[in-house]
């Protein structure tokens, strides 16, 4: 069906023709592709991997750890765990780089190699290019019988990265312990259905009612965790007259949360709360990309910092936030960075913080969004056949609204007035994503259909 190759990674379906999809001829080219990159000569010869609970995520992840081995490497493997936790372990064990099998918000049929340097971040464009040079030409470096790497389960870091959250001196478990929160979460039968509730036991939650918490990878609904996505998780929350509703994605980096009344709190302002809590805390500076609510930038001039926009994608906003030199940022499909605990989009800390957060406003979570601007931002997009020229399209978009305000750093992006609409494509899917954001819903969607029927006519 669809093989993506980028320069964080590879992603694409299980099964059919190498080359065009995700087969296990795919994976032992980029896994002998991404170890080839890395200098297997030092000292640090390990690499850490982990999966999620998707269909075809232990046979990625033998098949990934076989032939890093191969390769010379000695291999950590997670198991089934979380994106921001193995970009902690790679950290903590000191290892060469780290590989996470999971296609994220994808349905069930994707899986992906997503690929960590040795600081547990996401590589740099210029390593992902060495990666996909290396795979193009098959330039692997394998070892004889004798240097051979060696492989290890290590089930410690749920723990570990718990007592992280614990431990980092804004989640105030006393004060969400105290609060006696009834929580509702939507696990989607992946590694958030393990994680999720063991955190929020630790932090003194002991009501959970958790749906689809059977680690299957059959996913009850599509896995990205938009409100039409989560009828279920609203019905439950007024159901079990609950004080809140958790969703989290496949591999546990987005976060979105539920209203008591069963209304979206918006995944958008995720971001936006926790880092009113952080900057209430600490003077800094913020950063999320260009695709993100303008709410976020209000919220940091408030508290007396400054707002940095980036690119789409995390490794330009955590590059962003060490520039800016920020306390906090994300992305506004419910990605929180918090950069003294891990430059990674978690949300494990995500949640820790915004319970803190809650419990310490004495509100309602229903209360607490209202504190928050109501902007509201239509997120739509179009599917891409073969060939299409997207430089094409984009150029004739821009010459079209030659007029207003245009960046073009990313994609593009169209100012109109206060409002705004950015069209990119995707990095992990074969479409242009168009978002766009107005004080009114009805004013939001007409822009997102007038560019969509700009798109059309271009194609």
């Amino acid at each position: 069906m669809a093989l993506i190759k980028s320069i964080s990674g590879i992603r694409g379906t299980i099964g059919g023709k190498t080359g065009e999809n995700l087969t296990p001829i795919d994976i032992v080219k980029f896994s002998a592709a991404f170890a080839s990159s890395l200098d297997c000569n030092s000292k640090n010869k390990s690499i850490v991997i982990g999966r999620d609970g998707r269909m075809s995520g232990e046979m990625v992840s033998n098949l990934c750890a076989n032939t890093l081995i191969a390769c010379g490497f000695n291999v950590t493997d997670l198991g089934l765990t979380t994106t921001p936790t193995v970009e902690i372990a790679v950290k903590t064990e000191n290892a060469a780089g780290g590989i996470i099998l999971t296609a994220s918000h994808n349905p069930k049929e994707w899986n992906a190699l997503k690929l960590l340097n040795s600081e547990g971040e996401f590589i740099s464009a210029s390593e992902g290019k060495e990666v996909l040079s290396i795979a193009e030409n098959e330039d692997f470096k394998f070892v004889d019988v004798d240097h051979i790497g060696l492989y290890q389960k290590d089930d410690s870091y749920l723990q570990k990265h718990i007592d992280a959250v614990l431990n980092y001196d804004l989640v105030d478990v006393e004060a969400i312990k105290k609060a006696n929160f009834k929580i509702v979460l939507d696990a989607i039968n992946s590694s958030g259905a393990i994680y999720i509730p063991t955190l929020l036991k630790a932090l003194g939650v002991k009501d959970i009612i958790v749906i689809n918490g059977e680690v299957s990878g059959k996913f009850d609904h599509n896995p990205e965790p938009l409100p039409k996505h989560l009828t279920t998780l609203s019905n439950e929350v007024k159901n079990q007259k609950a004080s809140l509703g958790i969703a989290v994605d496949p591999d546990v980096d987005r976060l979105c949360f539920v209203c008591e009344d069963g209304s979206m709190f918006g995944e958008e302002y995720t971001l936006v709360a926790v880092a009113d809590y952080v900057l209430t805390n600490r003077t800094g500076n913020t950063v999320s990309n260009m695709s993100s609510t303008k709410s976020l930038k209000e919220i940091t001039h408030k508290h007396g910092g400054k707002y940095f926009p980036s690119a789409v994608g995390e490794v330009n906003v955590v590059n962003k936030m060490k520039e800016s030199n920020a306390v906090i940022g994300g992305e506004g499909n419910g990605g929180i960075i918090v950069p003294d605990f891990h430059y990674g989009r978690d949300a494990l800390i995500g949640i820790g913080l915004f319970l803190s957060h809650l419990a310490h406003s004495q509100k309602s979570i229903k209360q607490l969004r209202g504190k928050y601007p109501d902007y509201y931002i239509s997120k739509n997009k179009i599917a891409l056949e073969k060939n299409v020229d997207v430089k094409d399209i984009f150029k004739k978009i821009k010459d079209k609204y030659k007029n207003n305000p245009v960046n073009t750093e990313d994609g593009l992006k169209i100012e109109f007035d206060n409002d705004w609409v950015h069209l990119r494509t995707s990095n992990t899917e074969p479409i242009i994503r168009i978002y766009s954001e107005s004080d009114f819903e009805t004013t939001a969607e007409n822009i997102a259909k007038k560019i969509m029927k700009d798109i059309h006519e271009a194609m």
